[in-house]
């Protein structure tokens, strides 16, 4: 029969019962005879010492407040296990006390029935419950219970212990296994709010029946490989304790495990108890004589607030709780209120105060170690039950409470000192990875160096059905990291290449709202790896499904391009100098010549001058002394003096004489100088400073944020560097232009870039600084950006996250790391590139070939101009035979004709004796044409010679 049944009979007889109370009533004055007024307070509690505890801190004066004074008093009765009586004596003693609240004590047989009967009565007429003893969870329900306030907590807030003590422990894992009962259920839905986002991790929760096979449910627990958990917590019924702790022991799964069990069970006393076992039991302070003192007092504070209350408060006339009435108390709401919100400071119990449920907020637990089948107290934990209403509330109510555990004190299952893992250690781990340079080289075959390289098989994606392989030898940065970390956590691991050669990128196909990832991340979370060990970026996007060791690399993304070299043709000397500038240098050269000859030639004090000396007749009179050929300033002898002054060559002759042709000389040596000097200065920042460079500036470059048909750049589709220009609003343009360019893997990438079908490639600086470091022809460009790192990714909650994070840490600090990066990373091996950013660039044979080739054209001119030369000298040579031979003839012929002459002159001499006297005249004649004749033969011979010279 239920406690319902129970009240129904209560209500039809109560009418027809006669109470007998004198026997049940403690009270020591007439309870309507005071002076003062007072409060009676209903005491049900579970024996006589307790009443006469109460009895001692009641009927008595209290001083509440200044000048005012109240008269505390109570009535108690002895609870019965009977659910039907506890109804009619609170009925009874209710009626005839006036009692305006109830402390109620543990019932006989420990059962809820004894705290349901008097709050059915207290619910039904608003009077305030303070209970000492009952922790079942189902009263903190408010929707059942409205008036129920309790001094102890109740059993649902062990899961705030047990949480701050695997916290203590730093253990991440755990499996909750608990009754199928209300309380069972309470405890873990609490557990699981306060592990909720935090470090924690409940792998399982597991709900058994009350005939459940518990040989089976342990087994499946401790074997199943993918719980990796050994620590359990265990909320079980006290029924249950002896028989699921028994297959514990059974079982043997004592070492490297961790058992906490729940207080019902730790103080049961029963006989399966082992050593090792852990749980907490509320602090022996906590205790129902301690209670009941702080119980007054805290009643006490509250009826203090109602100093200024209406005096029906006080009227001792009107019971609060009259069964023969059906009218609730007007003031129970009003007073349960300031029930909740009143404290007690530094009571015998702590302090005091309550949450909205009515729980008690502060509570002293002690932490039991199971030591020699003896329960040892081993460390404390003062509780923190404020309201909270989220997981992250709560653990922040949590964080200020107080704990204290001596582990050093502890003793573990099997006897065991040393505080177990906590964990499934794999020692035979799956590691997948990816070939990537540095990180990963990867050759055919099996014939590994077992020195240097590890066997890495890849599936065969053609024929998944019979699971063949390829197999691989790699080396690299991550296999020496790997091959440490197994040295220094003892563990073995097997390692294979990833089937499909992808990162691992997050797709949704239609409407299916969940992830489907490929690649390394898809094989770890499809359980065919435990472990990535590879170039994988941290990435929200990826940190949102798996998790990552600390990073043992740090990284960027930059550009890699191909160095641009400055052309260098044959007319490179001439880069100084623009072509216009060129050309004005070169008419100047002539134009300055050409006005310095004027000007020596035409000035008087140039090159022909009056002299006393060597004069040569003039018709006038006048005689001029003429330059010799040496000291003539003819326009090739000016010509050679521009250019000797332009080419800063020595000029020994041919100089201006002239004053006027001096100054412009001068002013042509201060532009030559100029001239020269800036082409000197050009000539050495274009041809000795000349290094190679990078097209681009960095990820800023108008040629990447603006995309150009002929400037093509891209990554790798569905990495970590196309998730982040993906994410990124300031890149969506780049972005947009790459989605439809990207390759599928780096090395493809690289090779275009090489072979200059692709301009840049966006990648992950390790990578890109390996490739400028092997290859000279390439070169990283710009500050990197969109800085992250590398982790070693695993399964949420894996157990290998802490001790690889803890070994990586040590790795950095050892300079471990920094030893990988130069011996795979940055070291050029045997191939060693100029260093061009410290020292300027060496000339070449190419930077000077076009003065070279101009020497070399000099030399071909001067052989050219020479045969010239040769082939006009002996012309002229020719022609001064053919005149000789023509003067020699003519000297000939006129010798010949002088001959003549003086032969016919004889003649006529002759003849004109003879005839003289008629023949002077005719003579005389003659002797004129003749002279004319001569003089005139003369002329031409002279004029012949001058010809000819």
């Amino acid at each position: 029969m239920n406690f319902f049944s129970y009240s129904f009979i209560f209500f039809l007889t109560f009418p027809f019962i006669k109470l007998q109370t004198t026997d049940i009533i403690n009270g020591t004055k007439n309870l309507f005879e005071f002076d003062y007024p007072h409060i009676t307070i209903l005491g049900a509690l579970t024996n006589n010492e307790h009443i006469k505890i109460l009895n001692e801190h009641t009927n008595q004066l209290y001083s509440i407040s200044l000048n005012h004074e109240i008269y505390l008093s109570s009535q108690s009765f002895i609870l019965d296990s009977n659910p039907l009586l506890i109804t009619m004596k609170l009925c009874e003693i209710g009626n005839l006390s006036h009692a305006k609240a109830i402390i109620a004590g543990r019932g006989l047989d420990e059962n809820d029935l004894t705290l349901t009967a008097i709050s059915y009565v207290s619910d039904f007429y608003h009077i305030p419950v303070l209970t000492i003893a009952s922790r079942e969870d189902l009263f903190s329900d408010k929707a059942f219970y409205n008036f129920i306030v309790r001094l102890v907590p109740p059993y649902l807030y062990e899961a705030d212990a047990w949480f701050s003590m695997i916290r203590k422990l730093k253990y991440t894992k755990v499996v909750l296994i608990y009754s199928q009962d209300e309380e069972g259920r309470m405890v873990a839905s609490r557990f699981q709010m306060l592990a909720e986002d935090s470090d924690i991790h409940i792998e399982r929760m597991e709900e058994y029946e009350s005939n459940a096979n518990f040989t089976s449910l342990i087994s499946n627990l401790t074997y199943e490989d993918r719980l990796l958990a050994r620590v359990f917590i265990i909320h079980t019924r006290i029924e249950d304790t002896d028989e699921l702790l028994s297959v514990i022991v059974r079982l043997q799964h004592l070492e490297n495990f961790v058992w906490i069990i729940n207080e019902r069970s730790l103080i049961s006393n029963s006989t399966a108890l082992f050593d090792g076992i852990l749980g907490v039991r509320l602090h022996n302070s906590f205790n129902e004589e301690n209670l009941l003192i702080d119980a007054t007092k805290l009643l006490m504070n509250t009826f203090d607030k109602f100093n200024n209350h209406t005096s029906l408060f006080w009227d001792t006339k009107i019971p609060a709780i009259n069964c023969l009435s059906t009218e609730s108390w007007p003031y129970g709401k009003d007073l349960y209120r300031e029930l909740l919100n009143a404290s007690v400071i530094n009571g015998i119990t702590g302090n005091i105060e309550f949450n909205e449920e009515g729980d008690r907020v502060e509570s002293l637990y002690e932490i039991i170690n199971i030591q020699q089948g003896q329960l040892k107290v081993v460390g404390n934990y003062r509780s923190n039950t404020s309201t909270c209403y989220t997981s992250s509330m709560c653990r922040q109510i949590i964080e200020k409470t107080e704990l204290k555990l001596d582990e050093q004190e502890i003793i573990w299952p099997n006897g065991l000192r040393r505080k177990p893992d906590g964990i499934r250690t794999r020692r035979n781990v799956s590691v997948v990875t990816i070939a990537a340079k540095p990180f990963i080289f990867v050759r055919s075959g099996n014939d590994c160096d077992p020195s240097t390289e590890v066997l890495c098989p890849r599936k065969k994606l053609n024929d998944s059905i019979n699971d063949e392989y390829e197999n691989f030898c790699c080396r690299g940065y991550c296999i020496d990291l790997l091959q440490e970390l197994s040295k220094n956590l003892s563990f073995a691991y097997t390692l294979h290449l990833v089937a499909d050669s992808k990162y691992g990128s997050c797709e949704k196909e239609g409407d299916d709202k969940h992830k489907r990832w490929d690649g390394m991340v898809g094989e770890l979370l499809n359980y065919q790896a435990d472990m990535i060990i590879a170039p994988l970026t941290i990435s929200p996007e990826r940190a949102e499904d798996i998790e990552f060791t600390k990073p043992f690399k740090y990284q960027g993304i930059t550009i890699l391009v191909k160095k641009t070299t400055s052309s260098s043709n044959l007319a490179s000397f001439l880069q100084p100098f623009e072509r216009n500038l060129w050309m004005m240098v070169l008419l100047s050269v002539h134009v300055v010549a050409v006005v310095l000859y004027l000007l020596d030639r035409f000035s008087p004090f140039g090159r022909f001058r009056f002299s006393s000396q060597q004069k040569i007749e003039r018709g006038n009179g006048l005689t001029i002394e003429a330059n010799t050929e040496e000291d003539a300033l003819n326009l090739s002898r000016a010509l050679w003096f521009t250019w000797g002054i332009l080419l800063n060559s020595g000029i020994g002759e041919g100089t201006p004489r002239s004053f006027s042709a001096r100054v412009l000389g001068m002013v042509w040596a201060g532009f030559a100088m100029i001239m020269v000097a800036s082409y000197t200065a050009n000539l050495a920042a274009f041809l000795v400073l000349d290094r190679p460079d990078a097209s681009i500036s960095g990820i800023n470059d108008a040629r990447l944020r603006n995309p150009q048909d002929n400037f093509t750049y891209a990554t790798v589709k569905g990495s970590s560097v196309d998730m982040y220009f993906k994410r990124q609003v300031e890149f969506s343009t780049m972005y947009r232009t790459m989605e439809s360019k990207n390759y599928l893997t780096a090395e493809d990438a690289i090779q275009d870039l090489i072979d200059e079908h692709l301009k840049a490639f966006i990648w992950d600086s390790p990578r890109l600084e390996y490739e400028a470091a092997q290859d000279c022809d390439l070169v990283t460009a710009g500050e990197l950006f969109g800085r992250s790192s590398y982790g070693i990714a695993l399964r949420k909650k894996d157990a290998w996250i802490n001790p690889l994070s803890h070994a990586i840490l040590s790795f950095h600090e050892k300079g471990f790391m920094e030893k990988l990066d130069n011996e795979w990373i940055f070291s050029k091996g045997a191939k060693e590139c100029p260093d061009r950013s410290s020292s300027p660039a060496t000339l070449r044979v190419n930077n000077m070939l076009g003065v070279f080739l101009l020497v070399a054209g000099g030399i071909f001119a001067g052989f050219f101009l020479l045969a010239i030369e040769i082939a006009f000298k002996r012309r002229k040579e020719k022609l001064e035979k053919e005149m000789e031979v023509s003067r020699n003839a003519l000297l000939h012929w006129r010798k010949k004709i002088e001959k003549r002459k003086q032969r016919s002159i004889v003649y006529e001499s002759d003849n004109q004796q003879q005839q003289q006297p008629t023949a002077d005249t005719d003579s005389l004649n003659e002797l004129s044409s003749n002279r004319i004749d001569h003089h005139k033969l003369s002329n031409m011979t002279n004029n012949t010679t001058n010809l000819i010279y």
